[in-house]
């Protein structure tokens, strides 16, 4: 990888959380229990499996007891929608990741313990939605295991008609520049480029347009900060507790 967590750390600097805009709508919690009960009729009896292609990866916030590489075809990641809150500010907004129509997109999909479906539901919804202009974004997508079958898999940010997506798609060349700038109260957008890649990696996957984005992305922060990117790394020789 081009894009190194020296890099990363670079990206990084203190911001306030600004809070939702004015103009959201956010979700009440009679909103979680009616959606959640809205996915348990879809999905009935059947095994619930989520389908990860980003943070939720490494960060998924939801229980579950397996997990396998599974891929979505007819969609592809994209950093396409807009942020101005999390990992961007009014000020310098950030890109995330969401699945735009066409290509395929290989993941990871996780299960749900069949007795606590509801429960992770709710988990999920709460983490990946927050106001009612998401409310288009979420589906069962039909995913294809690595065995050949094809199973629902929930999924987050996959097409929609939210405010925030930016159409048409970006060029990465001037997606790049972005990640390399934002950041908000919960992190930088190049450090979740940076965990996404490794963490996908750890799969044995490697999207070939991430890939490219976080070479581009590297080449932003060694521009914005030279010779900062190539000090040596400080090796600690102390004794390990453990």
């Amino acid at each position: 990888m081009s894009l190194t967590q020296q890099m990363v750390d670079l990206c990084f600097r203190e911001e306030t959380d600004p809070g939702p805009p004015a103009a959201w709508t956010p979700l009440t919690d009679d909103d979680y229990v009616a959606l959640t009960e809205r996915l348990m009729e879809e999905i009935g009896d059947e095994p619930l499996w989520i389908f990860a292609y980003g943070s939720l990866i490494w960060k998924p916030g939801f229980d579950s007891v397996a997990c396998q590489r599974a891929t979505a075809y007819g969609w592809h990641r994209s950093f396409s929608l807009r942020i101005e809150r999390g990992r961007g500010s009014p000020d310098q907004p950030g890109l995330m990741m969401m699945l735009s129509r066409g290509g395929r997109c290989d993941g990871v999909i996780y299960r749900v313990a069949d007795h606590d479906k509801r429960e992770q539901i709710e988990k999920a919804l709460r983490r990946e939605l927050s106001n009612k202009d998401s409310l288009t974004t979420f589906r069962f997508l039909p995913v294809r295991t690595e065995d050949g079958d094809t199973i629902p898999a929930l999924t987050f940010w996959a097409g929609g008609d939210s405010p925030r997506i930016i159409r048409p798609l970006m060029p990465l060349e001037q997606v790049a520049p972005i990640l390399a700038r934002a950041c908000g109260h919960r992190g930088s957008c190049a450090e979740y480029l940076y965990n996404t890649v490794v963490h996908l990696a750890e799969f044995g996957i490697r999207d070939r347009n991430l890939w490219r984005l976080q070479e581009l992305v590297a080449k932003e922060v060694e521009t914005m900060h030279g010779r900062e990117t190539n000090q040596p790394a400080i090796v600690d020789t102390s004794p390990s507790n453990g």
